[in-house]
């Protein structure tokens, strides 16, 4: 008898398609392989129900698909092109294995060589290509534009916002100074349902240069007790944005906003995300905030800090300064500068809270990120590798401390109950990777501890630290991140493995994360002892996994259009070589990190003419047949560019 089992179908560029037996397991060796004929007319994400091949051998099962349960998508960008009288759509995405036809009148007069986002609206019989028509006409293919749009489109983003919803926006703006004078009425009769007014205590944001919204603000003073006092100020847009209206139904539809290569797209219309919700230098600002007083002990070389206080509650506040990270650091580097010793202290005291985590376990797998100089025309010019200055790490800390603090606030509150609070969790790695891992890095003189458990945060972090500035460091690290589970959005909480918190919750960047703004939400009605309906939480899980799928898909457009510059600058350095890092390895080839605009790209097998090499996936090596020659992932190579082709979207390398 054959079984059946319905799932997530995964296809490969080649043309495969995986299920996993095991939905929380995402190994190709726990799924079953459905061969490209036997699709039955699965696209990427759908949900299906399968049949599995009883005579396929149970480490390789394989299946055909029986029945398309759920589509996920029926939209795809592409190239529309022109076969005789036959228009077709030839999808960007290498996993559609299928170009779209599409009848002249539904081609809404686009001319071929456009790219287009087109709609599958008919596909019953897997023989023949699916029917569909033309949504969009995004432009023409290999202009920045175009593909910097395609790439939004693509992921299920838009760039723009509805009309309606602009009105509405602008509309809330337009009757924010009443509504502003009616909260200063609240603060100032004292009445206990107002605001805190933070406006007297020196307030300041540090942020990247080019950026235009400003989610969390620091205050900071000195009381007369001695002690500390550190304010976490966030912006306030669940005070705007109300559940219901269609500026909240575009803000779950998006979920997060999206940082590409040249742009922002907010989450928020600008008018809030810029202007009304920004903590911008110099205005009076709605807040939810998270308030810290601390003692300090010691010395000025290693001061140490007591919490023994906190406080949680919507302000107002006044930014009197806005830094960038650069700014802010030459404040902390100048003794002489204005506010040193305020932001010297709370260095400080970030340094003491990432001491605090790091001995209570939590692995810094730390990753170079570029950022690229583009003319008028979006052509990359230069790249500049990102640097994580002493400033960077201070919000980092003090918004990690924010959102634990919160976390374990409504946890008390719930006693630990689930589906009471959105958190961010981070799952223990996968036992049988974590055990791949051990096997892997055993032979090189190295061990990792598994118990039943899995793997603790501290030997984790005992191997990060036995291959620092080894031979095999960057091969360990890399091996050593794969093992990892994503983070998700959850209201069941399983803590965070990789950061060692037990409680964490995204609080602190509401304009960009609708998660956040579903925690102000909730973290309001606790404050007030008013709990939340059922319906309300039931919602609430259902859109912190919706939030979990947009947020993967942001991270997607991100890298996507970051590897479109870099394939764009390589593709005028032809011939040239480059220090690079094997990155990963395939059947196909060995994939090369080049290091200095982090640009990966492939030096395929069938161009290595010097031996027959074969893929030795459990040592994490390509190994010759005859010489013996290895290259491992996390090798330093030296490799020269010989192919980068915008259209296919690949670099191709030789070794040097």
């Amino acid at each position: 008898m054959k079984k059946t089992l319905t799932g997530e179908i995964r296809i490969s560029t080649k043309g495969f398609g995986y299920v996993r037996l095991d939905p929380e397991l995402g190994r190709d060796s726990e799924a079953v392989e459905i061969e490209p004929n036997s699709l039955n007319t699965a696209l990427p994400g759908d949900l299906v129900e399968i049949e599995i091949d009883p005579s396929s051998r149970s480490d390789r099962r394989s299946g055909q698909v029986i029945k398309i349960v759920e589509r996920k998508r029926l939209e795809f960008v592409g190239l529309l092109e022109k076969d005789g009288n036959s228009f077709f759509v030839v999808p960007d995405d290498k996993r559609v294995y299928k170009d779209i036809l599409v009848a002249d009148k539904k081609t809404k007069g686009v001319k071929p060589g456009d790219k287009v986002l087109a709609k599958i609206t008919d596909w019953k019989d897997s023989k023949k290509d699916p029917v569909g028509e033309v949504m969009k006409d995004i432009g023409v293919a290999g202009r920045h534009e175009t593909e910097m749009q395609a790439i939004v489109y693509e992921r299920g983003f838009d760039s723009g916002f509805p009309a309606e919803v602009e009105k509405e926006a602008k509309e809330i703006k337009a009757g924010a100074a009443a509504d502003f004078a009616e909260e200063i009425k609240l603060i100032e009769s004292e009445d206990k349902e107002g605001r805190r007014d933070f406006r007297p205590v020196l307030t300041f944001t540090i942020d990247p240069a080019d950026a235009k919204d400003f989610d969390d603000a620091i205050s900071y003073q000195e009381l007369e007790s001695g002690q500390i006092e550190v304010g976490v100020h966030i912006a306030d847009p669940a005070h705007y944005v109300r559940p219901g209206t269609k500026l909240d139904r575009e803000a779950i539809k998006r979920a997060t906003s999206i940082y590409l290569v040249d742009r922002t797209i907010p989450m928020l219309p600008e008018v809030l995300s810029n202007d009304l919700c920004s903590l911008n230098p110099n205005e009076d600002k709605l807040t939810f905030s998270a308030v810290f007083t601390f003692t300090s002990t010691g010395s000025a070389q290693a001061t140490k800090f007591e919490l023994i206080d906190e406080w949680y509650g919507r302000t107002i506040i006044h930014s009197d300064q806005r830094y960038s990270y650069e700014d802010a650091q030459e404040t902390l580097d100048d003794k002489q500068s204005k506010h040193h010793g305020e932001i010297t202290a709370l260095n400080k005291l970030a340094k003491h809270l990432r001491r605090g985590r790091e001995d209570a376990g939590s692995i810094a797998f730390e990753s170079d990120e570029v950022k690229f100089v583009l003319d008028k025309n979006g052509k990359p010019l230069k790249v500049i590798r990102k640097e994580r200055t002493d400033t960077h790490l201070l919000i980092e800390d003090l918004m990690l401390l924010a959102n634990r603090k919160v976390a374990e606030f409504v946890s008390k509150i719930v006693e630990n109950k689930d589906k009471h609070f959105v958190y961010r969790v981070h799952d223990i790695p996968d036992t049988d990777r974590l055990k791949q891992l051990a096997d892997f890095i055993e032979p090189l003189g190295y061990r990792l501890k598994i118990d039943e458990d899995g793997v603790t945060q501290e030997n984790m972090n005992k191997l990060l630290r036995a291959v620092e500035g080894t031979p095999e460091e960057a091969m360990i690290h890399t091996a050593a991140l794969r093992t990892m589970s994503k983070a998700t959005y959850s209201m069941k909480n399983i803590g965070h493995y990789g950061l060692a918190f037990k409680h964490y919750a995204h609080f602190t960047s509401p304009i960009r994360r609708y998660p956040d703004i579903m925690v102000h939400r909730l973290l309001d009605h606790y404050i007030r002892g008013k709990a939340p309906s059922s319906k309300l939480l039931e919602e609430y899980h259902r859109l912190a996994e919706h939030a979990t799928e947009r947020e993967v898909a942001a991270q997607e457009a991100e890298r996507e259009s970051i590897r479109y510059k870099q394939i764009e600058y390589m593709s005028e350095r032809i011939g040239q070589s480059y220090d690079g890092i094997i990155s990963g390895l395939s059947k196909w080839g060995i994939y090369v990190q080049e290091q200095e605009t982090l640009s990966e790209g492939m030096v395929r097998l069938a161009d290595l003419s010097d031996d027959f090499y074969i893929f030795d996936e459990k040592n994490y090596a390509m190994v010759g047949k005859d010489s013996g020659r290895r290259y491992r992932l996390g090798d330093q190579v030296k490799i020269k560019v010989v192919k980068a082709d915008l259209k296919d979207k690949v670099i191709d390398f030789e070794f040097v």
